[in-house]
């Protein structure tokens, strides 16, 4: 039986990653939610995500028991791409659903992580994970061709955006001493810039009561505990298995937005997720046999 999932902390490791995979399909949620009833505009539902997100991280990184390591250098670039993920995800959910924006956006983190390794060379492709690329990325490519069933391409294509953003932002916190800590930091230094855009699209700004909830919620609550919870599995999980356990994030988005928001599961969507998520697994698959001794 696997390490993780032995005894009292393999019941506390198996519990705290399925709060944080249930977190982040919420995100796709609560953003959904709150564009869909014209509760909040985009711009100031990022901000906000963003603004409660520090708050929450910074404060728990403050009062956390554990001592601080070193601070890292700043790295403005992982700032940037942060604040890309949550301004093209926030304005993708305008017109898509939960379930195929998760999917969209979990497909493109992945093959923007790929292709990455690919290109530097600290990754090795044998045949069957070059079969599980071209699987996710085909999959991708149907899911968004048009017809009656595809999403709205603009949104597809913002999210798109907000995944190789995520992406590279991943890519960028590989080996960092304290990931939490640095999470913290990206977070305020991502806040002027959403403020900025905020600036921007102040013409149509609006927030009732219920789309600013449903914003400090993403930040501080989805997003911000989130990653503390995640990070708190993540020490047992080991890297393979923590890039498994995300397959999991669009069909929880997307069982979620059918039950929560009355959205379809259409045979197109679920296709699709067949592709992009078994050929996802089977990369996976051919990295940790390559890995084992």
């Amino acid at each position: 039986m696997p390490d993780a999932a032995r005894g009292p902390q393999g019941l506390r490791t198996i519990l705290l990653t399925t709060v944080a995979m249930l977190a982040f399909a919420a995100n796709s949620l609560l953003c959904r939610l709150a564009l869909q009833h014209k509760g909040i505009d985009p711009a100031s539902f990022g901000s906000v995500r963003l603004v409660a997100g520090a708050l929450m991280l910074g404060l728990i990184v403050r009062f956390r028991a554990q001592p601080q390591a070193s601070p890292a250098r700043v790295d403005w670039l992982a700032a940037v791409m942060l604040f890309g993920y949550v301004a093209f995800f926030s304005f993708a959910y305008l017109s898509l659903p939960a379930g195929t924006g998760a999917l969209i956006l979990f497909g493109a983190v992945q093959l923007t992580m790929f292709g990455v390794g690919l290109r530097s060379g600290t990754e090795r492709f044998g045949a069957l994970a070059w079969l599980g690329f071209a699987m996710a990325a085909g999959g991708l490519v149907y899911l968004v061709l048009p017809g009656i069933a595809a999403p709205p391409l603009l949104g597809a294509a913002l999210m798109a955006v907000a995944g190789v953003a995520w992406g590279v932002y991943s890519l960028r916190g590989r080996g960092v001493a304290d990931p939490l800590a640095a999470t913290a930091r990206n977070f305020t230094r991502a806040v002027p810039l959403a403020l900025a855009l905020s600036l921007v699209f102040a013409a149509s700004a609006r927030a009732d009561a219920t789309g600013l909830v449903l914003a400090v919620a993403s930040g501080a609550l989805t997003s911000g505990l989130g990653y503390v919870v995640w990070y708190a599995a993540l020490s047992r999980l080991g890297a393979m298995r923590a890039a498994t356990v995300q397959l999991s994030v669009p069909l929880l988005a997307a069982f979620g937005g059918a039950l929560f928001l009355s959205e379809a599961i259409t045979p197109r969507l679920a296709a699709a997720s067949v592709a992009i998520l078994g050929g996802i697994a089977l990369v996976l698959g051919q990295k940790a046999r390559s890995a084992r001794p």
